[in-house]
């Protein structure tokens, strides 16, 4: 059979794992689908502008995007670290780097209360300078940085993985330095893997409530996040925390669909 006719011909999945595949996503897309069927409409307006709902959605989205920078900063070095130097160690390194993947997010919170905290490793050293991290809008920055920076790792990883190292390896026999190297070739390499890191790296740290409500704390107009808000009026409004967290999942859904929404966008 010639190429072109096999390129014509679709792959499909089999029909059962189609079947099952179905029943998988309807298990994601029921409780969001559940959300919108608990929210009175009538209300929704009004409790979704109140003014600590707009405080809870403006600071998550400014500390959101300062965490995103953060991790753009740190990660891209990080990851290339990770897949193009050869140390002692390596896996290990990785391993640790990926951490906050798998702990409870309290655990991150407690880890960073006890690392910066005002009696912690390096907050007392910083207290004395007089500088206090713990419980205000700093210390929800890092909170995110914290939780998402590994979501960031892993997609440049795996972008970088897949692609090799080829390209970079002949633009360096030319003569081109490392740091041209890495701007000319490296990073659009990783471009896939960057777009998609980013956007899971600003969705994390929108979401992200254990480390925060840990180190930060719950202070309206300073570290209380759109989902702290909805964890407060939950004990207060259920009718409240289900309209923010509405809310939170239609923001979060527009910033996955502009990324995703593109075709041939992959998170490697």
């Amino acid at each position: 059979m010639p190429a072109s006719a096999t390129r014509d011909v679709p792959v499909r999945p089999p029909r059962a794992l189609t079947v099952v595949g179905v029943l998988g996503g309807a298990a994601i897309l029921l409780p969001f689908v559940a959300l919108v069927a608990g929210v009175d409409l009538t209300r929704l307006p009004r409790l979704v502008t109140s003014p600590a709902a707009l405080d809870a959605l403006g600071l998550s989205l400014r500390t959101s995007l300062a965490a995103t920078a953060v991790c753009l900063v740190l990660g891209i070095p990080l990851a290339l670290t990770l897949t193009r130097l050869e140390f002692p160690g390596r896996s290990v390194a990785r391993s640790l780097v990926l951490l906050p993947l798998v702990v409870p997010p309290v655990v991150g919170g407690i880890a960073l209360t006890e690392a910066f905290g005002r009696r912690g490793l390096v907050g007392e050293h910083l207290h004395v300078l007089g500088i206090d991290i713990a419980f205000t809008t700093a210390a929800v920055v890092m909170a995110q940085v914290f939780v998402s920076l590994p979501f960031l790792v892993v997609a440049l990883e795996g972008s970088l993985q897949t692609r090799g190292d080829a390209h970079e390896r002949t633009a360096l026999s030319l003569g081109a330095s490392p740091a041209r190297t890495f701007r000319t070739v490296t990073l659009p390499l990783m471009a896939p893997g960057l777009l998609a890191g980013t956007v899971l790296t600003f969705a994390r740290a929108l979401g992200e409530f254990g480390a925060t409500i840990t180190f930060a704390g719950s202070m309206q107009g300073t570290t209380r996040t759109l989902p702290l808000q909805v964890y407060l009026e939950r004990e207060t409004d259920p009718e409240a925390a289900v309209a923010l967290s509405l809310l939170l999942v239609v923001v979060a859904l527009a910033v996955i669909t502009l990324a995703y929404g593109r075709k041939r966008v992959s998170i490697s």
